[in-house]
């Protein structure tokens, strides 16, 4: 006559089997690893956060590929805009690790909110007009602009290319109309490129950035109003120490090398 089993002597085998799945990753998510942090199994990615202006697109893209080839495994990624903007972002607790600012004045933002400490000015950058290649309105210099048949693009005064814009004016002691204010510089060269304006301000870096598309003026009291270009590690960086390796990066020779050939000037 056959005996029955207690149902816990059923079903014990059945919990163990399981239980030996889960653990193999079929169950439930295992826990994240800390930000910054590397997986125990093999390393995992990491990411440097860099906040970066607007103009530095072209010169931190080819940088943050160097540091990429140099730290298997880790991810720059980058928020490119308005100087300004960006400030506002960190003051209100966007994750960033580093900030480089188109003027002091921008990074004093961060600095007086106690987010960064130690800025180093790494670039400084001018100004030029920017025309299209057939130059429709005729522009010479600066005085042009203030024609008032002239349809002038110029940043919005809050942010370094326009703080700039309106300090190579006061210079020349001329007064612009312009018919468009943009929120950072590469929206201002953009009004050019596609002809809805006959000129701009914008940076020298810039103009060469547009590989031909556009053609760049020189003008005497561009002198007057020249960007220093502020970088920092931010206090509360997630990735600390890559920063920190980014950081280096920019003012190493080899950074160094990158921002000149793009038109920037040393400090």
């Amino acid at each position: 006559m056959s005996r029955r089993l207690p149902r816990w002597v059923i079903a014990l085998p059945v919990a163990l089997a399981l239980a030996g799945l889960s653990g193999c990753g079929s169950g439930g998510p295992a826990a994240a690893p800390a930000a910054g942090s590397s997986s125990a199994a093999g390393g995992g990615a990491e990411e440097v956060t860099v906040f970066a202006a607007a103009s530095l697109t072209g010169t931190f893209t080819e940088l943050g590929k160097t540091f990429e080839a140099a730290h298997p495994g880790t991810t720059v990624r980058f928020n490119f805009g308005s100087s300004a903007t960006l400030a506002q972002q960190i003051v209100q607790g966007a994750p960033a690790d580093v900030f480089a600012a188109a003027s002091p004045a921008t990074m004093k933002t961060v600095t007086d909110a106690s987010l960064a400490a130690s800025p180093v000015t790494f670039v400084r950058n001018k100004l030029q007009i920017a025309v299209p290649k057939d130059n429709p309105a005729k522009v010479d210099e600066l005085k042009d602009l203030t024609d008032a048949k002239v349809k002038v693009a110029l940043c919005a005064e809050q942010v370094p290319c326009g703080a700039a814009a309106v300090k190579a004016l006061d210079a020349a002691g001329l007064q612009v109309t312009p018919v468009t204010l943009e929120q950072d510089v590469k929206a201002t060269l953009t009004k050019v490129e596609l002809g809805e304006v006959d000129a701009a301000l914008v940076y020298r870096t810039d103009v060469i950035a547009s590989a031909g598309k556009v053609t760049g003026i020189e003008f005497p009291e561009a002198d007057q109003a020249i960007n220093d270009y502020p970088i920092a590690t931010l206090a509360k960086a997630p990735a600390g120490d890559l920063a920190g390796q980014f950081v280096d990066l920019v003012l190493s020779q080899q950074g160094k090398d990158v921002l000149t050939k793009a038109g920037f000037e040393a400090p």
